[in-house]
């Protein structure tokens, strides 16, 4: 083996080495992100820090291999929102990896209270959704990163179902940015004279407590289908 072989063999090993030694755990949190403020909001073994919305049993969700698992449908439980213990998320960044399976549908709420019959009555809205498979035809507003019902992403770098896709929510002080696999692809503010116009002509138009409040719970939404979450984090700005 020549010596130029040899010392490329040697790097690369070591870059691999480097790379796997490196690697950060799922639903861990790196010692930059801790002296960051950063709260872990999944520790994946359990469902400490959630519950069932309006404590509801949250019997379709479940952990498995180190996700936060929607069930779907099946018998034995019915459709229930999960959502933090803590309601007081106001200002932050939120980040969240999640995937679908095929022709399934879910979000990412915040600002929930639990005052209302389901989260989306309250808190706006993620959209996670199989935009390809999805069994029925599917708006502009609903798809993958939009802010539902209410804004149309101007680009969806969305991974396919079955793969996982990063997902983050920046919320400081009613501005919003909705970032979707390393992309910005939503900006806008609440509680502006524009913003009640698209509420109050829109699907919100009958639902006076949508959008608000000021603070609340993150809820992850349970339609009935398929979905994993994992490293949820979050910051509070």
């Amino acid at each position: 083996m020549s010596s130029y072989l040899h010392l490329g063999l040697t790097t690369l090993l070591l870059a691999v080495f480097f790379i796997a030694g490196t690697a950060q755990t799922n639903n861990t949190l790196a010692n930059q992100e801790k002296q960051e403020g950063w709260q872990l909001l999944f520790n994946g073994r359990n469902l400490d820090g959630w519950h069932g919305y309006q404590h509801q049993p949250a019997t379709a969700w479940d952990v498995v291999d180190g996700t936060l698992h929607c069930k779907g449908k099946g018998p034995g439980f019915a459709p229930v929102d999960l959502v933090t213990d803590d309601s007081s998320f106001s200002s932050f960044h939120l980040k969240i990896d999640w995937k679908i399976a095929p022709r399934s549908n879910s979000g990412i709420l915040y600002l929930v209270r639990e005052t209302q019959p389901a989260s989306y009555y309250t808190g706006p809205e993620f959209q996670i959704i199989d935009d390809e498979h999805y069994p029925e035809k599917l708006e502009p507003w609903q798809h993958t990163g939009a802010d539902y019902a209410m804004h149309v992403p101007q680009i969806r770098p969305v991974h396919p179902a079955g793969e996982w896709n990063h997902t983050e929510i920046i919320v400081n002080h009613g501005h919003v940015q909705y970032w979707l696999n390393g992309k910005k692809i939503l900006e806008f503010d609440m509680w502006t004279p524009e913003w009640y116009k698209l509420k109050n002509e829109g699907k919100w138009k009958d639902y006076p407590d949508y959008g608000k409040y000021h603070s609340g719970h993150i809820a992850l939404q349970d339609h009935g289908d398929e979905v994993w979450f994992r490293n949820i984090k979050i910051k509070k700005l």
